[in-house]
Protein backbone atom coordinates (compact mmCIF):
# COMPACT_ATOMS: atom_id res chain seq x y z
CA UNK A 1 0.00 0.00 0.00
CA UNK A 2 2.92 2.41 0.87
CA UNK A 3 4.23 1.59 -2.77
CA UNK A 4 0.89 2.76 -4.41
CA UNK A 5 0.83 5.96 -2.46
CA UNK A 6 3.76 6.69 -3.20
CA UNK A 7 3.14 6.10 -6.97
CA UNK A 8 0.06 8.28 -7.25
CA UNK A 9 2.28 10.82 -5.47
CA UNK A 10 5.05 10.74 -7.41
CA UNK A 11 5.71 14.12 -10.05
CA UNK A 12 7.68 14.90 -12.85
CA UNK A 13 9.25 18.24 -12.97
CA UNK A 14 7.53 19.91 -16.63
CA UNK A 15 9.77 20.34 -19.96
CA UNK A 16 11.77 23.67 -19.57
CA UNK A 17 11.52 25.86 -22.26
CA UNK A 18 14.75 24.96 -23.36
CA UNK A 19 13.53 20.90 -23.59
CA UNK A 20 10.49 22.40 -25.15
CA UNK A 21 12.33 24.61 -28.05
CA UNK A 22 14.72 21.46 -28.49
CA UNK A 23 11.26 19.13 -29.32
CA UNK A 24 9.87 21.64 -31.39
CA UNK A 25 13.07 21.84 -33.52
CA UNK A 26 13.35 18.14 -33.42
CA UNK A 27 9.86 17.84 -35.00
CA UNK A 28 10.88 20.80 -37.47
CA UNK A 29 13.59 18.26 -38.84
CA UNK A 30 10.94 15.21 -38.97
CA UNK A 31 8.62 17.67 -41.38
CA UNK A 32 11.99 19.16 -43.41
CA UNK A 33 13.20 15.56 -44.13
CA UNK A 34 9.66 15.05 -46.13
CA UNK A 35 9.64 15.05 -49.91
CA UNK A 36 7.22 15.49 -52.35
CA UNK A 37 7.03 11.96 -53.28
CA UNK A 38 5.10 11.70 -49.14
CA UNK A 39 2.25 14.48 -50.41
CA UNK A 40 1.69 11.83 -53.96
CA UNK A 41 1.15 8.66 -52.10
CA UNK A 42 -2.70 8.68 -52.33
CA UNK A 43 -3.00 11.42 -55.06
CA UNK A 44 -5.27 9.77 -58.11
CA UNK A 45 -4.51 9.65 -61.60
CA UNK A 46 -3.61 12.61 -63.87
CA UNK A 47 -6.86 13.60 -65.20
CA UNK A 48 -5.84 15.05 -68.76
CA UNK A 49 -7.48 16.20 -72.59
CA UNK A 50 -5.83 15.93 -75.52
CA UNK A 51 -4.97 19.45 -77.63
CA UNK A 52 -7.72 18.09 -80.42
CA UNK A 53 -10.48 17.99 -77.78
CA UNK A 54 -13.24 20.85 -77.99
CA UNK A 55 -14.32 23.16 -75.26
CA UNK A 56 -17.33 21.45 -74.69
CA UNK A 57 -15.43 17.75 -73.91
CA UNK A 58 -12.63 19.53 -71.76
CA UNK A 59 -15.34 20.79 -69.52
CA UNK A 60 -17.41 17.82 -69.18
CA UNK A 61 -13.92 16.50 -68.68
CA UNK A 62 -13.43 19.06 -65.46
CA UNK A 63 -16.93 18.37 -64.64
CA UNK A 64 -16.76 14.72 -64.22
CA UNK A 65 -13.96 14.53 -62.61
CA UNK A 66 -14.84 17.56 -60.07
CA UNK A 67 -11.34 19.55 -60.89
CA UNK A 68 -10.73 22.81 -62.11
CA UNK A 69 -8.17 22.63 -64.01
CA UNK A 70 -5.95 19.97 -66.15
CA UNK A 71 -3.08 19.33 -68.49
CA UNK A 72 -3.37 19.47 -72.12
CA UNK A 73 -1.52 16.95 -73.91
CA UNK A 74 0.01 16.94 -77.67
CA UNK A 75 2.05 14.52 -79.96
CA UNK A 76 6.05 15.54 -79.08
CA UNK A 77 8.04 18.05 -81.19
CA UNK A 78 4.76 19.83 -82.41
CA UNK A 79 4.32 22.41 -79.76
CA UNK A 80 6.11 24.99 -77.64
CA UNK A 81 5.33 24.12 -73.70
CA UNK A 82 3.83 26.90 -71.81
CA UNK A 83 6.72 29.10 -70.75
CA UNK A 84 9.17 27.23 -72.70
CA UNK A 85 8.38 23.97 -71.33
CA UNK A 86 9.33 20.31 -71.86
CA UNK A 87 7.47 18.58 -70.05
CA UNK A 88 6.91 15.26 -71.41
CA UNK A 89 5.53 11.45 -70.62
CA UNK A 90 8.02 8.65 -71.83
CA UNK A 91 7.28 4.61 -72.57
CA UNK A 92 8.52 3.17 -68.96
CA UNK A 93 10.31 0.21 -70.96
CA UNK A 94 11.90 2.17 -73.45
CA UNK A 95 11.60 5.55 -72.59
CA UNK A 96 10.85 6.71 -75.78
CA UNK A 97 8.20 9.96 -75.47
CA UNK A 98 4.97 9.38 -76.01
CA UNK A 99 3.09 12.95 -75.30
CA UNK A 100 4.37 16.82 -74.35
CA UNK A 101 2.21 18.43 -71.63
CA UNK A 102 1.48 21.75 -73.41
CA UNK A 103 -0.59 23.88 -70.90
CA UNK A 104 -2.95 23.79 -67.92
CA UNK A 105 -6.24 24.79 -68.73
CA UNK A 106 -8.72 25.58 -65.96
CA UNK A 107 -12.37 26.18 -65.31
CA UNK A 108 -11.80 29.77 -65.90
CA UNK A 109 -10.52 29.72 -69.16
CA UNK A 110 -13.60 28.26 -70.51
CA UNK A 111 -15.82 30.44 -68.49
CA UNK A 112 -14.15 33.67 -69.63
CA UNK A 113 -14.42 32.44 -73.29
CA UNK A 114 -18.08 32.02 -72.74
CA UNK A 115 -18.51 35.11 -71.55
CA UNK A 116 -17.58 36.60 -74.65
CA UNK A 117 -14.26 38.21 -73.86
CA UNK A 118 -13.12 40.84 -76.29
CA UNK A 119 -10.03 39.30 -76.82
CA UNK A 120 -10.52 35.80 -76.49
CA UNK A 121 -13.03 35.39 -78.83
CA UNK A 122 -12.90 38.14 -81.85
CA UNK A 123 -15.51 40.41 -80.21
CA UNK A 124 -18.63 38.34 -79.56
CA UNK A 125 -20.05 39.64 -76.59
CA UNK A 126 -22.96 37.74 -76.67
CA UNK A 127 -23.01 34.34 -74.40
CA UNK A 128 -26.13 33.15 -76.15
CA UNK A 129 -24.07 31.03 -79.17
CA UNK A 130 -23.13 28.57 -76.46
CA UNK A 131 -22.92 25.62 -79.23
CA UNK A 132 -20.77 27.89 -81.61
CA UNK A 133 -18.39 28.79 -78.69
CA UNK A 134 -17.88 25.32 -77.15
CA UNK A 135 -17.25 23.68 -80.35
CA UNK A 136 -13.54 25.12 -80.63
CA UNK A 137 -10.55 23.20 -79.87
CA UNK A 138 -9.10 23.95 -76.26
CA UNK A 139 -6.14 24.72 -77.78
CA UNK A 140 -7.71 27.47 -79.41
CA UNK A 141 -7.67 29.41 -75.84
CA UNK A 142 -5.73 28.49 -73.02
CA UNK A 143 -3.10 30.26 -71.32
CA UNK A 144 -5.27 33.18 -70.33
CA UNK A 145 -5.44 32.18 -66.56
CA UNK A 146 -2.91 32.60 -64.11
CA UNK A 147 -2.51 28.82 -63.67
CA UNK A 148 -2.18 28.68 -67.78
CA UNK A 149 0.51 31.05 -68.09
CA UNK A 150 3.09 28.47 -66.92
CA UNK A 151 3.91 24.89 -66.73
CA UNK A 152 5.83 23.51 -64.35
CA UNK A 153 7.07 20.44 -62.53
CA UNK A 154 8.62 19.58 -59.40
CA UNK A 155 11.19 16.64 -59.15
CA UNK A 156 9.42 13.80 -56.20
CA UNK A 157 12.89 14.63 -54.45
CA UNK A 158 12.51 17.85 -53.55
CA UNK A 159 11.98 18.39 -49.92
CA UNK A 160 8.50 19.65 -48.45
CA UNK A 161 10.25 23.41 -47.88
CA UNK A 162 11.48 23.75 -50.85
CA UNK A 163 8.03 22.80 -52.44
CA UNK A 164 6.61 25.34 -50.21
CA UNK A 165 8.77 28.01 -51.33
CA UNK A 166 7.20 26.88 -54.78
CA UNK A 167 3.72 27.08 -54.04
CA UNK A 168 4.00 30.53 -52.10
CA UNK A 169 5.47 32.56 -54.79
CA UNK A 170 2.36 32.33 -57.45
CA UNK A 171 2.77 29.05 -58.92
CA UNK A 172 -0.79 27.40 -57.31
CA UNK A 173 0.31 23.57 -58.92
CA UNK A 174 2.82 21.69 -60.31
CA UNK A 175 3.16 18.46 -62.30
CA UNK A 176 4.95 15.49 -60.43
CA UNK A 177 6.56 12.39 -61.81
CA UNK A 178 6.47 9.37 -60.10
CA UNK A 179 9.45 8.19 -61.47
CA UNK A 180 11.79 10.73 -62.74
CA UNK A 181 14.18 10.45 -65.21
CA UNK A 182 15.94 13.02 -63.28
CA UNK A 183 16.46 11.35 -60.14
CA UNK A 184 19.23 13.68 -58.62
CA UNK A 185 18.02 17.05 -59.62
CA UNK A 186 15.31 18.30 -57.22
CA UNK A 187 13.47 21.59 -57.18
CA UNK A 188 11.16 22.73 -59.84
CA UNK A 189 12.03 22.27 -63.80
CA UNK A 190 11.08 23.47 -66.90
CA UNK A 191 12.35 20.08 -68.44
CA UNK A 192 11.50 16.88 -67.05
CA UNK A 193 10.47 12.77 -68.75
CA UNK A 194 8.74 10.18 -66.94
CA UNK A 195 6.29 7.96 -67.37
CA UNK A 196 3.64 8.82 -64.75
CA UNK A 197 2.54 12.10 -63.39
CA UNK A 198 0.12 13.10 -60.87
CA UNK A 199 -0.68 17.11 -60.11
CA UNK A 200 0.27 18.52 -56.94
CA UNK A 201 -2.02 21.62 -55.80
CA UNK A 202 -1.53 24.56 -53.18
CA UNK A 203 -4.73 22.74 -51.38
CA UNK A 204 -2.95 19.46 -51.53
CA UNK A 205 -0.23 20.70 -49.49
CA UNK A 206 -2.15 22.80 -47.30
CA UNK A 207 -4.23 19.33 -46.12
CA UNK A 208 -0.64 17.84 -45.87
CA UNK A 209 0.26 20.55 -43.48
CA UNK A 210 -3.27 19.80 -41.62
CA UNK A 211 -2.12 16.08 -41.10
CA UNK A 212 0.76 17.40 -39.16
CA UNK A 213 -0.39 20.17 -37.15
CA UNK A 214 1.48 18.55 -34.05
CA UNK A 215 5.04 19.46 -35.49
CA UNK A 216 3.50 23.03 -36.34
CA UNK A 217 1.07 23.89 -32.83
CA UNK A 218 3.54 27.40 -32.41
CA UNK A 219 2.49 28.88 -35.51
CA UNK A 220 -0.65 27.60 -36.39
CA UNK A 221 -2.26 28.54 -32.76
CA UNK A 222 -1.23 31.91 -33.10
CA UNK A 223 -3.94 34.84 -34.95
CA UNK A 224 -3.54 35.60 -38.19
CA UNK A 225 -2.63 38.85 -37.36
CA UNK A 226 0.46 38.50 -35.55
CA UNK A 227 2.15 36.45 -37.99
CA UNK A 228 1.25 38.69 -40.62
CA UNK A 229 -1.11 36.14 -42.78
CA UNK A 230 -3.73 38.71 -43.87
CA UNK A 231 -3.33 40.58 -47.27
CA UNK A 232 -5.13 43.67 -47.04
CA UNK A 233 -5.53 43.83 -51.01
CA UNK A 234 -9.08 42.96 -51.42
CA UNK A 235 -10.78 42.91 -55.47
CA UNK A 236 -14.33 42.32 -55.05
CA UNK A 237 -17.68 43.01 -57.42
CA UNK A 238 -20.96 44.15 -56.12
CA UNK A 239 -24.40 42.47 -55.27
CA UNK A 240 -25.66 43.44 -58.75
CA UNK A 241 -22.43 42.57 -60.87
CA UNK A 242 -23.81 40.06 -63.54
CA UNK A 243 -21.60 35.54 -63.42
CA UNK A 244 -21.44 36.93 -67.23
CA UNK A 245 -19.52 40.17 -65.82
CA UNK A 246 -18.06 38.25 -62.98
CA UNK A 247 -16.62 35.95 -64.83
CA UNK A 248 -14.47 39.00 -66.69
CA UNK A 249 -13.98 40.66 -63.39
CA UNK A 250 -12.23 37.34 -61.93
CA UNK A 251 -10.08 36.72 -65.13
CA UNK A 252 -9.08 40.35 -65.56
CA UNK A 253 -7.36 40.40 -61.92
CA UNK A 254 -5.95 36.87 -62.14
CA UNK A 255 -7.64 35.92 -59.56
CA UNK A 256 -9.90 32.47 -59.33
CA UNK A 257 -12.30 34.15 -56.19
CA UNK A 258 -13.62 37.85 -55.72
CA UNK A 259 -16.13 38.71 -52.47
CA UNK A 260 -19.62 40.17 -53.27
CA UNK A 261 -19.86 43.59 -51.42
CA UNK A 262 -22.93 45.79 -50.94
CA UNK A 263 -22.29 48.62 -53.11
CA UNK A 264 -22.22 52.38 -52.25
CA UNK A 265 -24.83 54.45 -53.75
CA UNK A 266 -21.43 55.84 -56.15
CA UNK A 267 -21.09 52.54 -57.22
CA UNK A 268 -23.96 51.37 -58.88
CA UNK A 269 -23.18 52.00 -62.49
CA UNK A 270 -20.05 50.12 -61.71
CA UNK A 271 -21.38 46.85 -61.06
CA UNK A 272 -18.86 45.71 -64.37
CA UNK A 273 -16.20 46.76 -62.75
CA UNK A 274 -13.55 45.43 -59.88
CA UNK A 275 -13.14 47.96 -56.85
CA UNK A 276 -11.57 47.79 -53.71
CA UNK A 277 -13.49 45.61 -51.36
CA UNK A 278 -11.84 46.80 -48.31
CA UNK A 279 -14.17 48.44 -45.58
CA UNK A 280 -16.94 47.46 -47.50
CA UNK A 281 -19.77 44.90 -46.43
CA UNK A 282 -19.26 41.38 -47.51
CA UNK A 283 -22.14 39.59 -48.88
CA UNK A 284 -20.88 36.81 -50.62
CA UNK A 285 -17.91 34.73 -52.66
CA UNK A 286 -18.12 34.62 -56.64
CA UNK A 287 -15.58 31.53 -57.53
CA UNK A 288 -14.25 29.51 -60.56
CA UNK A 289 -14.34 26.68 -57.72
CA UNK A 290 -18.23 27.09 -57.61
CA UNK A 291 -18.14 26.63 -61.05
CA UNK A 292 -16.55 23.05 -60.66
CA UNK A 293 -19.92 20.83 -61.42
CA UNK A 294 -21.40 23.40 -63.62
CA UNK A 295 -22.78 21.05 -66.39
CA UNK A 296 -23.05 23.19 -69.89
CA UNK A 297 -26.50 22.65 -69.93
CA UNK A 298 -27.01 25.12 -66.73
CA UNK A 299 -24.67 27.80 -68.09
CA UNK A 300 -27.17 29.49 -70.39
CA UNK A 301 -29.47 30.05 -67.26
CA UNK A 302 -26.85 31.12 -65.55
CA UNK A 303 -24.71 33.72 -66.90
CA UNK A 304 -27.88 36.17 -66.95
CA UNK A 305 -27.75 36.15 -63.09
CA UNK A 306 -27.01 38.19 -60.43
CA UNK A 307 -23.51 36.69 -59.24
CA UNK A 308 -25.19 37.28 -55.32
CA UNK A 309 -28.16 34.89 -56.60
CA UNK A 310 -25.55 32.71 -57.95
CA UNK A 311 -23.91 32.28 -54.76
CA UNK A 312 -26.57 33.12 -52.25
CA UNK A 313 -26.93 29.37 -51.32
CA UNK A 314 -22.92 28.90 -50.52
CA UNK A 315 -21.82 29.72 -47.23
CA UNK A 316 -19.42 32.48 -46.94
CA UNK A 317 -15.82 31.12 -45.48
CA UNK A 318 -14.73 33.77 -43.10
CA UNK A 319 -12.57 34.60 -39.86
CA UNK A 320 -11.55 37.49 -37.78
CA UNK A 321 -8.13 39.21 -37.85
CA UNK A 322 -7.81 37.21 -34.27
CA UNK A 323 -8.97 33.38 -35.74
CA UNK A 324 -5.70 30.90 -35.30
CA UNK A 325 -4.18 30.13 -38.34
CA UNK A 326 -5.29 26.74 -37.38
CA UNK A 327 -8.90 27.45 -37.80
CA UNK A 328 -8.54 29.28 -41.02
CA UNK A 329 -7.15 26.48 -42.59
CA UNK A 330 -9.58 24.40 -41.42
CA UNK A 331 -12.30 26.87 -43.22
CA UNK A 332 -10.29 26.90 -46.25
CA UNK A 333 -9.80 22.54 -46.66
CA UNK A 334 -13.68 21.93 -45.32
CA UNK A 335 -14.95 24.67 -47.94
CA UNK A 336 -12.10 23.87 -50.58
CA UNK A 337 -11.74 27.42 -51.23
CA UNK A 338 -8.33 29.08 -51.81
CA UNK A 339 -9.39 32.62 -49.73
CA UNK A 340 -10.79 33.20 -46.83
CA UNK A 341 -12.35 36.66 -46.12
CA UNK A 342 -11.11 38.67 -43.06
CA UNK A 343 -13.76 40.77 -41.68
CA UNK A 344 -13.98 43.09 -38.46
CA UNK A 345 -17.14 42.20 -36.02
CA UNK A 346 -19.94 44.03 -38.25
CA UNK A 347 -18.64 41.84 -41.08
CA UNK A 348 -16.74 44.56 -43.43
CA UNK A 349 -13.71 43.36 -45.09
CA UNK A 350 -10.65 43.47 -43.27
CA UNK A 351 -8.13 41.93 -45.79
CA UNK A 352 -7.91 37.95 -46.93
CA UNK A 353 -5.74 34.80 -46.16
CA UNK A 354 -5.20 32.83 -49.14
CA UNK A 355 -3.98 29.43 -49.53
CA UNK A 356 -0.24 31.43 -50.81
CA UNK A 357 -0.64 33.47 -47.45
CA UNK A 358 -0.53 30.00 -45.04
CA UNK A 359 2.06 28.38 -47.09
CA UNK A 360 4.24 31.43 -46.82
CA UNK A 361 4.43 32.18 -43.22
CA UNK A 362 4.23 27.85 -42.08
CA UNK A 363 7.61 27.84 -44.29
CA UNK A 364 8.90 30.76 -42.75
CA UNK A 365 8.58 29.30 -38.95
CA UNK A 366 9.56 25.93 -40.08
CA UNK A 367 12.75 27.89 -41.58
CA UNK A 368 13.53 30.08 -38.35
CA UNK A 369 13.08 29.41 -34.73
CA UNK A 370 12.54 33.17 -34.09
CA UNK A 371 8.96 34.01 -34.13
CA UNK A 372 7.30 34.83 -37.87
CA UNK A 373 6.42 38.70 -38.28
Amino acid sequence: MQELKLGLNTSYPAPTAAAATKTSAAENERLRDKKVRDLMVDKRRLVEVPYTASLAHTMNTLVANQVVAVPVAAPPGQWIGAGGSMIMESDKQTGVVRKHYIVIVTMLDILAHIAGDDQMNGGNDDPSDLDKNMSVPVSSIIGQCLEGLSLWTLNPNTSVVDCMEVLSKGIHLALVPLNSLMENISGVELVESGPIYRMLTQMDMLKFLKENTSQLHDIISRSVREIGAINENVYAITGGTKVNDAIKCVRATMLNAVPIVVASNSLEEDSKQIINGKGKKLMGTFSATDLRGCHLSALQTWLPLSALEFTEKREIASCHDESPLAEVMDKAVMKHVHRVWVVDEEGFLVGLVSLTDMIRVIRSSLMSDSPVV
